[in-house]
Order: C-alpha cells, then sequence, then structure tokens
C-alpha cells in the first residue's frame, strides 16, 4: 500500500517550534509498541480518529464539544502539529493525543483491530493531476485496513472540495462491503457535528462545492 502522504515542508513559527519541543512530550505519541487507546487516555470512552488535521482546528473544536469522547489525531505536517499542541494547551484538553507518522503504518502496525468508534476524514490532499490520483488515501485497499480497526457500527465521515475526488470516494466505499452509506446513497448533507474550518469557509467564499459522505462499518462483516 503506498505510503499516505508527502511530507510538506513551510514555515514554521517559534511558538509552533517551541511547541514541538516542550508540548511533544505531553501530548504526542511514540510508536515504539502498538497503542492501547484506554492507556493512553487514562480512562475508557470513545475512540475517534482524525486523520490529516491540518492546523488542527476541527479536532481542537470537536474534542472541546465532546469532552467525554477521546480523540487521535494523525498528521505528519510540522507547523500544524505545533499549532495544534499549542491550542491543546491553551484549551487545557486532556482528551487529545498526536501522532506525526504515515496513517498507513499506524494502521497496520500500532492500534489494534477494533478499536475506534469514529474515523474523520476531512479535506485529503486530492492529488488533483491525473497522473498522481494514483496516490490519494481514498483506495479499496486502504479503506478495508481501516475497516479492521473500527469497531461494529463506528462511523467514518469524509469531506472534500475536490468533485472528482469526492466521487472516487463515494465509488469506493460503495463497493466496499465493510461499509454502510448512512445517507442511503450518494453524498450527504454536511452535519453541524462537521466543524467548519478557516479552509472551508474561504473556499465556500470562492464559490466552492463541497461532498461530505458519511459511513458506518457495516455490523453483518
Amino acid at each position: 500500500m503506498n505510503r499516505s502522504f508527502a511530507r510538506r515542508g513551510g514555515r514554521i513559527t517559534s511558538s509552533q517550534k517551541r511547541a514541538l519541543f516542550t508540548l511533544w512530550p505531553r501530548y504526542g505519541v511514540e510508536l515504539d509498541k502498538p497503542l492501547n487507546l484506554e492507556e493512553l487516555f487514562a480512562r475508557p470512552a470513545e475512540k475517534h480518529l482524525e486523520i490529516g488535521f491540518g492546523m488542527g482546528d476541527a479536532l481542537v473544536t470537536m474534542a472541546k464539544t465532546h469532552p467525554e469522547h477521546d480523540y487521535l489525531g494523525i498528521d505528519v505536517y510540522n507547523p500544524g502539529i505545533g499549532h495544534l499542541l499549542l491550542q491543546i494547551e491553551a484549551a487545557q484538553l486532556t482528551n487529545v493525543r498526536v501522532i506525526d507518522a504515515d496513517v498507513v503504518e499506524v494502521l497496520q502496525d500500532y492500534l489494534p483491530s477494533h478499536s475506534l468508534d469514529a474515523v474523520y476524514l476531512f479535506f485529503p490532499d486530492p492529488w488533483s493531476k491525473k497522473r498522481h490520483h494514483k496516490r490519494r488515501l481514498v483506495q479499496p485497499d486502504f479503506v478495508t485496513l481501516l475497516a479492521k480497526r473500527m469497531k461494529s457500527g463506528a462511523y467514518l465521515h469524509l469531506a472534500t472540495d475536490w468533485e472528482d475526488y469526492a466521487q472516487q470516494m463515494l465509488q469506493v466505499l460503495e463497493a466496499a462491503p465493510e461499509f454502510v452509506n448512512r445517507a442511503g446513497g450518494g453524498f450527504a448533507p454536511r452535519s453541524p457535528e462537521r466543524p467548519l474550518t478557516k479552509f472551508e469557509q474561504r473556499g465556500l467564499r470562492l464559490g466552492h462545492g463541497v461532498w461530505d459522505l458519511l459511513y458506518s462499518v457495516n455490523s453483518d462483516q
């Protein structure tokens, strides 16, 4: 299976650099052994995963809104990780942990089977050039792997502002026996549970469309 990302550069602020040094030991996850999520968060609670959290705004909003749930975020963008760590600290959140790694590696080697209650994939890299479409994360092998780490009935929420990627996501998930479309077929209306990010607000102002997909793990699998 292909790596899920291309590690990006980008300007990192001095405060983000300090956060990576001072806050990572508190909120970051070192992948030196398979994860026990209840030990990681020191409590039994629903475990939610956001793949590719960007600057972390949606993840922090969800964690604030639902303190009864635990949130694990995976990304490889250092400015975004630093920004998220600063937000976690400012809000004194105890229900967020951060992983800096390839999500495919994490799913394959570190997350237990049937451990996740929800997974979010909001605005992943669209790899817009046709010759790069094979690098897109939502592929048959990936959703099969993801389903193995999710509980029966757990939900998967995706969103993109690239229509052709939305159509690909829909095609892949409709063909996956592990998932059931919670919208009854086709795209889902935007859920109020999905935070409206600055990125999305900018796109909407520019007239971009946004497509949401909402699935559950098939309880018959």
